[in-house]
């Protein structure tokens, strides 16, 4: 029998061969490596040295790639400079001009605009279409499909995706997957061995955990995460040595935290589903022990939304998420802010509508704090 979760994460990989073993990966902040004579030097090209300069390579980059690998139960990983670059490195291993994507419409903000507006100017084409219902999502492939793109659980607005149902389309069509597992993480899914091709992180939230880098990891096959690599370092969108390090350490406590926060996450939910001055919980009360610890509210219009914002006294207003502390953001103004405004009235993203990430307080404190700042905004 394998390692379970909790134990995978620190134990992993196996013990070193080095003559000098740290019970810590060393922080290799270098920007190169050296070699003792040409012929070492020629070798690293024909494959018998591992590391050459940090953009290419570099043991704590591939670690972090390693290890969200193992636990999303994927044969290969790699790091990149962030969330975006990681799914833009996904991405372009799978499509190139005239090729086109079909994406779910209610990706990240900054997802959307990549796929629309930038990706666009290089003659990559993105369909935006509900995959609440797969026989739509179906009808919009073409001769030039390559990829569905979604969410595991979608931002902000918390739909959790039939994983099941996407893949056996794409098999069906002989079409590539990539999806977001950022909300989820592997703690609580893992799209790979369910048939995904790629599976990406914002590694900046929950696979950190403490709001101190900006990171992204990419996992999946090995031919696409080659291909990812290659243009990681193409592109020149690799991450700092010492960045990866942090995550290396924040990863090492996920499971200890989403249990906690996810915790947390569906006590408050319940909490504020009755309460009479909010509309709408967004959360998938279905999971037994909670799914995620997000947790999205549609303030009554009774509510003055800005006045709730500045009533918050201990709670953080951040543009991001997935820290240990409880903060609030407002998707309207940020995550989706690039979005047309008439596609987030579509989707249900108003400027009632508020994201919040659940950190590892006692539940009891963040329940009273919210409730306490609706009432204040009455």
């Amino acid at each position: 029998m394998g390692k379970r979760f909790e134990t995978e994460i620190l134990h992993g990989g196996k013990k070193s061969n080095s003559k000098i073993v740290s019970k810590v990966t060393p922080i290799y902040q270098t920007s190169a490596f050296v070699f003792k004579d040409l012929e070492e030097l020629e070798g690293f090209y024909h494959g018998n040295g591992q590391y050459l300069y940090s953009r290419v390579g570099n043991p704590n980059t591939d670690e972090l790639g390693e290890a969200v690998a193992r636990l999303e139960g994927a044969p290969a990983g790699v790091a990149s400079s962030s969330g975006l670059s990681a799914i833009l490195a996904g991405v372009l291993a799978v499509v190139k001009n005239g090729d086109h994507i079909i994406a779910a419409d209610d990706l990240y903000g900054g997802s959307f605009h990549m796929l629309k507006e930038e990706l666009n100017q290089f003659g990559i084409e993105t369909t935006f279409v509900s995959f609440k219902n797969l026989d739509d999502v179906e009808k919009e492939i073409k001769e030039n499909t390559k990829l569905l793109y979604t969410e595991s659980i979608t931002n902000p607005l918390l739909r959790v995706e039939d994983i099941k149902g996407v893949v056996e389309l794409a098999r069906k069509h002989q079409l590539n997957t990539l999806v977001d597992n950022t909300f989820a993480t592997p703690y609580h899914c893992q799209p790979y061995p369910m048939g995904i091709d790629l599976v990406v992180h914002s590694a900046t939230k929950y696979i950190g955990g403490h709001s101190d880098v900006t990171i992204g990891v990419l996992t999946g096959r090995e031919d696409l995460v080659s291909s990812a690599r290659a243009k990681i370092v193409n592109l020149g969108t690799n991450v700092s040595p010492f960045e990866a390090w942090l995550t290396c350490r924040g990863l090492k406590t996920l499971a200890l935290r989403m249990k906690a926060q996810s915790g947390n996450a569906k006590k408050l939910a319940k909490a504020l589903a009755h309460n009479t001055f909010v509309e709408k919980v967004y959360y998938p009360f279905e999971q037994e022990e909670g799914f995620g610890a997000m947790v999205t509210i549609e303030l009554s219009k009774k509510v003055d939304t800005n006045h709730f914002f500045r009533s918050l006294e201990w709670i953080k207003i951040a543009p991001t998420l997935a820290g240990v502390e409880t903060t609030v953001s407002h998707p309207l103004t940020t995550s989706h802010r690039s979005l047309p405004r008439e596609a987030c009235e579509a989707l249900g993203i108003t400027k009632e509508v508020v994201r919040i990430s659940v950190g590892i307080e006692h539940a009891e404190d963040i329940i009273a704090e919210f409730e306490k700042a609706i009432e204040k905004s009455i």
